[in-house]
């Protein structure tokens, strides 16, 4: 056989049947490169975030909020008290307190799932580490004020709620350039000195909650029914150290979430 025809026949023979056995090893560094960035699945697959944390599908997008969904109320000398958004968005808001968990996969839960929640933090329990949180606020989460020493702050003088609310609202702007808007009384008791405090370090709305998840993982409900509606803010608990990680009670909240047709919204866009 010519040279012409030999080179013809393994031409052939590579686009054929595939005999071809060499790779260009730029190629192929390029592919073990990936496997190393990406998680894989079975047969080494690329695996969806999603499916990674336990998801059997990716969370629907959150509609744009309609500016009548909003709950500031125009004129008001006080900021409001939330628990729940009065919207047709088929969406639930997810928040956090105190900042006692440092989890960094939960951290990576927010990235990966690009998860908008929002972080009421108390700066006693989350002070010595606000590194972890300024990293959950580069992958999307929100910060925002639960006061410094987390004192049941109904009853309280004015002086005492407005330092405890204030000092918060300075301690946060100091470490993460921005003073929060969104305030969560303790315990969820409040008066109407703490609303007069609040509106006074520049708050825009006390964030109370409808449903809260437990360290067990279970959900309770504050009043109606037990299930989840639209515009529902649900309060995760801070893990009592028996109680399960966060990111297994958030991954555990997200399929109830998704099984009743909802998706998680962004707290700030609606209050």
């Amino acid at each position: 056989m010519s040279p012409r025809g030999l080179a013809a026949g393994v031409l052939a023979c590579a686009l054929l049947t595939g005999c071809a056995q060499s790779v260009d090893p730029i190629e192929r560094l390029g592919e073990k490169a990936a496997q190393r960035v990406r998680p894989h699945g079975p047969a080494g697959t690329p695996q969806r975030p999603y499916r990674r944390w336990g998801l059997t599908a990716p969370l629907l997008p959150a509609p744009k909020p309609r500016r009548a969904t909003r709950a500031r109320t125009a004129g008001s000398a006080l900021p409001p008290v939330v628990s729940r958004i009065r919207t047709h968005d088929r969406v639930v808001f997810l928040t956090y307190d105190d900042g006692a968990e440092k989890d960094p996969r939960f951290v990576d839960l927010v990235r990966e799932l690009r998860l908008p929640v929002s972080m009421f933090l108390t700066d006693s329990m989350a002070g010595p580490g606000y590194g972890h949180f300024a990293r959950l606020r580069s992958a999307g989460a929100s910060i925002q004020n639960h006061t410094l020493d987390h004192p049941a702050l109904r009853g309280l003088p004015y002086a005492g709620q407005r330092a405890e609310i204030c000092g918060q609202q300075d301690r946060l702007r100091s470490r993460f350039g921005s003073r929060p808007r969104l305030f969560r009384p303790p315990y969820g008791t409040y008066d109407n000195t703490t609303r007069r405090a609040a509106a006074a370090c520049g708050i825009s709305a006390l964030v109370l909650w409808r449903a809260s998840m437990t360290g067990g993982g279970e959900l309770t409900y504050l009043r109606g029914a037990h299930r989840l509606h639209p515009g529902d803010i649900v309060a995760l608990d801070p893990d009592e150290s028996s109680g399960l990680p966060l990111r297994e009670r958030t991954v555990r909240l997200l399929r109830r979430v998704q099984a009743d047709d909802l998706t998680v919204g962004r707290l700030e866009d609606y209050v």
